[in-house]
């Protein structure tokens, strides 16, 4: 028998629970996966609070991302064997010390990559890549905003975009923060909580705006994300850590220049083994050439998943958080 992280009803984060749970055993195209490492994301939170209703309802074991080392495989397996180093993003269960999953969702990590690196990488990293090679395709010469830069998907995202020949702008809630976005690959830092964002993009783009706004914030930073576009520029809203946004009439997207609005999601985007295989090769890619450094900044002992969280909600947390199991 072994430990997980169990939500038996919704609410804050004293409902994580670190009991036993069994891990059960491989089925037909399944394997028994031992993790050394769990990444921390804001859905994780989503799940736990009911604001994302969970696949098979409670109780659940939230966590979306891992890494570890596959223990057993299961009827039909013949792409992995044990002892082989694999990482994945989704299906949600990853608070746990062992788990069972689909062998088609988990990817070989290359040798020169740890597994806490790894697991610290998939989701944020994966993210990363379809929002910039494919919801909106960034070129040189581009220029984009990103909010919650010195969050783990903005870090990585303000380096690759950089990589790309784009002109990065973030956003972030303190000095420290952005000190560290600095170093990741923004041109300019703006601290919404001392300047009005909207004013800043127009005196940075000369009045022209952006060619794409990626927006994980939500509540706080609508419909103000809008304003910062140029006429037919993309707002990709991804992610909502500062709460949902009001319904809103579409007609403000014409209002504002004939905008395009988007809210994608990560797996939707490595729904097939191929897009999967491409979106992590993708990644692995960048990392490997030092494009693209995973800075791991905050690590916890899975069975403190309950102050995590805590700290993740008061922004305490700065780029990838990573669970050593």
């Amino acid at each position: 028998m072994m430990k997980a992280n169990v939500v038996s009803a919704h609410g804050g984060p004293d409902v994580l629970e670190w009991r036993d749970h069994d891990a059960g055993t491989p089925g037909p195209g399944e394997v028994l996966l031992r993790h050394v490492a769990v990444g921390l994301n804001f859905i994780d939170v989503y799940f736990r609070t009911g604001l994302y209703p969970a696949p098979n309802g409670l109780p659940l074991v939230p966590g979306n991302e891992g890494a570890g080392v596959v223990e057993a495989v299961g009827d039909g397996v013949t792409s992995l064997k044990q002892g082989d180093r694999v990482a994945y993003a989704g299906p949600i269960g990853a608070y746990a010390e062992m788990r069972v999953i689909a062998a088609d969702r988990l990817v070989k990590v290359p040798e020169g990559i740890g597994l806490g690196e790894a697991a610290g990488m998939m989701l944020k990293g994966m993210t990363a890549e379809y929002l910039l090679r494919r919801t909106f395709e960034v070129k040189a010469g581009d220029t984009i905003l990103f909010h919650a830069a010195a969050g783990g998907v903005g870090l990585i995202a303000g380096q690759w975009a950089k990589a790309l020949g784009a002109t990065v702008i973030g956003t972030v809630g303190s000095k420290e923060k952005a000190e560290l976005a600095a170093t990741n690959g923004y041109d300019h830092l703006i601290n919404y909580r001392d300047e009005d964002f909207v004013a800043r993009i127009k005196d940075i783009t000369s009045g022209k705006g952006v060619d794409v706004v990626y927006d994980s914030v939500g509540k706080d930073t609508f419909p103000g994300s809008l304003d910062c576009l140029r006429p037919r520029g993309t707002w990709a809203s991804f992610g909502q850590s500062s709460g949902p946004i009001d319904p809103f009439n579409i007609a403000i997207l014409s209002q504002k220049g004939s905008l395009f609005a988007t809210r994608p999601t990560l797996f939707t985007y490595i729904a097939s083994r191929e897009e999967l295989e491409a979106s992590a090769a993708s990644l692995f890619d960048v990392v490997g050439r030092g494009d693209v450094k995973i800075r791991i900044n905050q690590r916890y002992p899975l069975s403190e998943a309950p102050r995590a969280h805590a700290d993740l909600e008061a922004r305490k947390t700065t780029g990838t958080t990573v669970f050593d199991v």
